[in-house]
């Protein structure tokens, strides 16, 4: 992970628990100049760092074990993290409602077009 980058040090929480589409989206908002952090299992909430809260979540909507939903709701009633935008990701392109019921701010079907997900994302982080 690179931790110089060129949108002001603007750090990505990527929660997934497919391997290859977190290191394909890890390697593209890297490259955009990211600093990214990944979690890919286990309780999900708990591994999220307190001290160096993102500045914005990509959130796959069905987890191992965890709803992406759930997750959203609980990120977005807690005072420390309510205010993070979450962009959450489904293989269902018909969960977009649920997915904003649930608290994200954005939602992308995958497989989603990279440029698409990079606007998302500049959409919300300035």
């Amino acid at each position: 992970m690179s931790d110089s980058t060129s949108n002001g040090e603007k750090r990505i929480l990527i929660i997934d628990d497919d391997a290859d589409i977190m290191l394909v989206l890890a390697s593209v908002v890297e490259d955009a100049g990211y600093q990214v952090s990944t979690i890919d299992g286990g309780n999900y909430l708990e591994q999220i760092d307190a001290g160096a809260l993102p500045d914005l979540i990509l959130l796959d909507m069905l987890l191992s074990g965890q709803d992406g939903r759930q997750i959203a709701r609980r990120l977005k009633e807690q005072a420390t993290t309510r205010r993070i935008p979450i962009v959450m990701l489904s293989a269902h392109p018909d969960a977009q409602r649920e997915a904003l019921e649930a608290g994200a701010d954005a939602f992308l079907a995958k497989p989603f077009d990279l440029d698409a997900l990079l606007a998302t994302i500049a959409a919300y982080l300035g």
